[in-house]
């Protein structure tokens, strides 16, 4: 059994980035529309030519630093691009000597504000007003005597580009949040794989070394109290745990980190299909009794294997709480969509309330060797107990694997 961690970095501003890198050339052909329709209106033509293919240069090489994301997009790349988009809307009176006195557009058009934009995803709310500020003191020295459509325009890109860089700050919080919630379900699902693992080995081991070192006595006795000891020490330590805070990247707008651990398994990977009735045979003996269909029962190799395991926990549960002498029974039923597998004792049964009791003091045997692996697969785990009538363990699982969506009661 090999582990791996995987690192997953998450950024839910990349998509904003890639959606940038579009407007940008969006707006920079809007802007060179703009000059050859209006061609006629300037007075030096050759400062609008000159200006507009330095922008549409720059637009295109930069292209693919900004569909990269923040990480390409760095302080000194914004700083430049702002500075290009502000001394567009001064140069404009230079091509157009009328531009102080009418209402138009600027050189760069509404290219500038995917420069105002950029500051908004990398920085958040406070680096928008930022930029946007230093647009709107071009536009108004750019216009001279600014009228109120020239501040209004101001304003509404000042908003408009506080609020995005504030929904980006906003999802930026979001994203960290589920970031921890995903370090926190893989870590819970990787500590109850490991606390079925040890169940069905240690701890029964040092169960049984304290009940036979109680019945022995002397020195064996206080071994069996040792052993006692460390059984509930572990088993406190696999039913709590502590998860590793989410890790956040230096620069905050490249997303959050979360690493989790991945178990291959040579058994899930293997081809084929495991016929569930050989791995449940070795049980059956003169206290266990194995009923079976008379054709293979096919099953995915990890969800045989694992089925296999929740059938010898609940048969480990019948010799420890029914006794040696305990009579017990498996059936295997193979249905169209699904197998089922009973195990069936003739024991004391379960008092009311005492598997709740159990996971409580940290026995979890019946929660994660039986019902959490059934729930890993999609099946479910139903245990039926009448006192002074026995106990009966149901266990469905799909042919076809459903992973958490299966409901388990």
């Amino acid at each position: 059994m090999a582990k791996r961690v995987r690192v997953v970095r998450m950024s839910v501003e990349q998509p904003l980035w890639r959606a940038l890198a579009a407007y940008r050339v969006l707006t920079m052909l809007y802007a060179i529309l703009l000059a050859v329709f209006g061609r006629d209106e300037y007075d030096r033509p050759w400062v609008a030519v000159a200006f507009l293919a330095v922008m549409a240069v720059w637009t295109l090489a930069t292209l693919p630093k900004v569909a990269a994301g923040a990480a390409a997009c760095t302080k000194r790349f914004l700083g430049a691009d702002l500075t290009l988009a502000l001394v567009g809307i001064l140069v404009t009176p230079l091509a157009d000597f009328q531009a102080q006195q009418v209402d138009g557009t600027t050189l760069p058009s509404i290219w500038t504000a995917g420069s105002v934009l950029a500051f908004a995803i990398k920085g958040g709310w406070r680096w928008a007003a930022f930029a946007s500020t230093f647009v709107a003191v071009a536009n108004i020295v750019e216009r001279a005597e600014p009228s109120r459509d020239t501040l209004h325009n101001v304003l509404l890109v000042w908003v408009a580009s506080i609020a995005i860089g504030y929904v980006v700050e906003v999802a930026r919080a979001s994203e960290r949040t589920l970031a921890r919630a995903l370090e926190i379900e893989a870590a819970t699902r990787e500590r109850e794989r490991l606390a079925r693992d040890i169940h069905d080995s240690v701890l029964q081991v040092l169960a049984m070394v304290q009940r036979r070192g109680t019945a022995i006595g002397g020195e064996a006795a206080e071994l069996g109290r040792m052993a006692g000891e460390q059984e509930v020490a572990l088993r406190t330590l696999v039913s709590s745990g502590l998860v590793p805070p989410t890790r956040l990247s230096e620069d905050a707008a490249e997303g959050a980190v979360v690493r989790t651990v991945e178990v291959d398994d040579d058994e899930p990977d293997a081809p084929g299909e495991t016929d569930l009735r050989a791995l449940l045979a070795p049980h059956a003996g003169s206290r266990v009794s194995f009923a079976e269909p008379g054709a293979p029962v096919l099953l995915a190799p990890a969800a045989a294997v694992e089925l296999a395991a929740a059938v010898s926990a609940a048969l480990d549960n019948v010799r420890v709480h029914a006794g040696e002498n305990a009579q017990a029974w498996i059936l295997v039923e193979d249905w169209p969509h699904e197998v089922i597998v009973t195990v069936r004792d003739d024991g004391p049964g379960i008092p009311a309330g005492r598997l709740a009791q159990a996971e409580g003091e940290g026995r979890l045997g019946v929660a994660l060797s039986i019902r959490g692996r059934l729930s890993e697969l999609g099946g479910t785990a139903e245990l039926i107990s009448v006192p002074g009538q026995g106990t009966e363990v149901e266990l469905k699982v799909p042919k076809i694997s459903r992973g958490k969506a299966g409901s388990v009661r």
